[in-house]
């Protein structure tokens, strides 16, 4: 879904092929870029260049293994507003995009209005963020908390070929 502001960039297969390739691997040289896609380095170069500088690719990050760096527990945590007004609403995006244990965030429709995903190090750091952060905000009527067991996908990869 696009609102008014945004617009669909143009790809061709090539772009897409790119696209592709960075998402697995985005510290891939032009050189490596230019034999996965079968496109001279320039070229290459040049396409990613136009990729990065109309928002296509809006960064580059390093995936971090959770558990190796303590964070063992991740949550689904559906929210529903006390009050269903513009100022509750802004109040809690502000609150949730501030929060580096949210990962995640969308606003609804049903009976919830926003889930998060949250990441904590323990029990105890997750009731301390539900029991302090959430539930204490003003906006906040409800909380529904889902640990989860295991993680059987876990994918920043975009399918392409349905673009």
């Amino acid at each position: 879904m696009t609102s008014n502001n945004e617009r669909i960039v143009p790809m061709d297969v090539f772009d897409r092929k790119i696209l592709d390739a960075l998402q697995l691997d985005g510290r891939l040289t032009n050189a490596e870029l230019a034999d996965v896609v079968g496109l001279s380095s320039s070229q290459c170069s040049r396409r990613r260049t136009q990729l990065e500088q109309s928002g296509v690719i809006s960064g580059y990050s390093a995936r971090v293994d959770p558990q190796k760096i303590g964070i063992s527990f991740t949550s689904m945590i559906s929210v529903t507003l006390s009050n269903h007004n513009e100022a509750n609403a802004e109040d809690l995006r502000k609150l949730l995009k501030s929060n580096p244990k949210v990962l995640d965030a969308y606003a609804l429709t049903g009976e919830m209005d926003y889930h998060i995903k949250v990441v904590s190090a323990d029990l105890e750091d997750l009731s301390d963020f539900v029991n302090t952060v959430l539930l204490r905000h003003e906006a906040v009527q409800n909380v529904r908390t889902s640990i989860a067991l295991g993680t059987i996908k876990s994918s920043t990869v975009l399918p392409l070929d349905r673009a």
